[in-house]
């Protein structure tokens, strides 16, 4: 009689656990319109995006084809995983000087963990997260990015 008694009360502890969980799904069934849950890929029109959302870095370049990354490699440096790699030259100034300068900035997409951390490290905000998130290929090499575009230079002003 008394494990017909536990049993009986297992049953009712399990019941009630499983109506406790299922009250959020069930309420949707009531209010609709509070469902958020986004149905990908059919609402690609529609879809929001929140603005914290961190996807593939990308370099910004003005309309003349200019960028603020002077090659300092603090970005590199502060990447856990080696994502980036700035491979950078010696331009001559005018002056006769010699001083250091990107070449390629070049962003390995495979490895990055999407931590900010080298958009937080970059003194002159040259990298930023986009919002960007389909990044499936079926080839790894298109992964490799190069994020300075040919023929780009360093903005005027930017030390």
């Amino acid at each position: 009689m008394a494990f017909l008694k536990q049993y009986i009360s297992d049953v009712y502890r399990a019941v009630s656990s499983l109506l406790k969980g299922m009250k959020t799904t069930g309420s949707y069934f009531v209010r609709p319109k509070e469902i958020i849950t986004q149905q990908y890929p059919d609402n690609r029109a529609s879809m929001t995006i929140p603005e914290r959302f961190r996807g593939e870095v990308v370099m910004t370049h003005d309309e003349n084809n200019e960028h603020a990354c002077t090659g300092c490699t603090a970005c590199e440096l502060a990447c856990p995983n080696a994502t980036i790699k700035i491979v950078t030259k010696f331009d001559t100034t005018p002056e006769g000087k010699k001083k250091k300068a990107l070449d390629t900035f070049v962003y390995h997409l495979e490895l990055c963990t999407m931590c900010n951390l080298c958009v937080e490290a970059c003194p002159t905000s040259a990298i930023k997260m986009a919002q960007s998130f389909e990044h499936s290929v079926y080839d790894r090499s298109q992964l490799l990015k190069k994020l300075n575009k040919p023929g780009s230079k360093l903005r005027a002003g930017v030390e």
